[in-house]
């Protein structure tokens, strides 16, 4: 029996080992003779949590990437539809509310491709206002009440040199088609970042500074910050 447990051991430790072992069998009369068998090659061992855990983040990162994928061409398609520019959309938004437009946003979520816009109207009420994106024919505006009454975005409205649709025409100069406008205020100096997708479907944000209108390229840890905005672990 000590043999018949030496043997077996043995058999296990060269298994886990990834190997090839002999089988042999002891017989169970006492003769103590050994019989050989044929050889039995291990099957390699299953991979540890650790790569299993890699496998699920590689898949984690390759559904990122394929929903930016989906969303940049989406955005470009978008772009190339679109027959009314940003800075048109926004002089057709004050048209139907006058005061100031604090952001613009190309959508396609509802039937047909349309531009939203945010507008601080002249009466202190914001105002959202749905704009045909093929026409600038206004499909729909009503006073927004579920927005915020922001009184530090409101001043920076008020005090901005440069509005939407300038900003807008900045970024489009040199940039390609916009697709969003908005003021950011939630950094140390109010500015317009401006959303845009060149020719070749590559996207870009840019910002505008609001007093001087100035363009530059948002920094790059704004822009890892963007990366990792989606929730998901690194």
């Amino acid at each position: 029996m000590k043999r018949q447990l030496i043997i077996a051991t043995a058999a296990a430790a060269a298994l886990v080992a990834g190997g090839t072992v002999t089988a042999v069998a002891v017989s169970n009369d006492g003769s103590g003779t050994a019989r050989s068998g044929a050889p039995v090659t291990a099957q390699p061992a299953a991979h540890d949590a650790g790569s299993g855990t890699a496998q699920v983040q590689d898949g984690r990162s390759s559904i990122r990437m394929q929903d930016d994928d989906a969303n940049g061409q989406e955005d470009t398609r978008e772009a190339r539809t679109a027959k009314v520019t940003a800075s048109d959309a926004a002089a057709a938004a004050l048209k139907a509310v006058p005061g100031t437009v604090a952001g613009l946003d190309l959508d396609a979520d509802r039937p047909g491709l349309v531009w939203d816009a945010d507008v601080l109207g002249k009466d202190g009420k914001w105002h959202e206002v749905t704009l045909d994106a093929g026409n600038a024919r206004v499909l729909n505006q009503h006073v927004d009440h579920d927005e915020d009454d922001d009184a530090r975005e409101s001043a920076a409205l008020r005090n901005a040199r440069t509005d939407a649709g300038t900003a807008a025409r900045t970024a489009a100069a040199s940039h390609g088609t916009v697709t969003s406008v908005e003021l950011d205020d939630d950094r140390a100096k109010a500015v317009w970042e401006v959303e845009t997708v060149t020719k070749d479907g590559k996207e870009h944000k840019l910002l505008v500074d609001p007093q001087s209108g100035n363009l530059s390229p948002v920094p790059a840890h704004d822009a890892d910050d963007d990366n990792d905005d989606d929730g998901a672990d690194d």
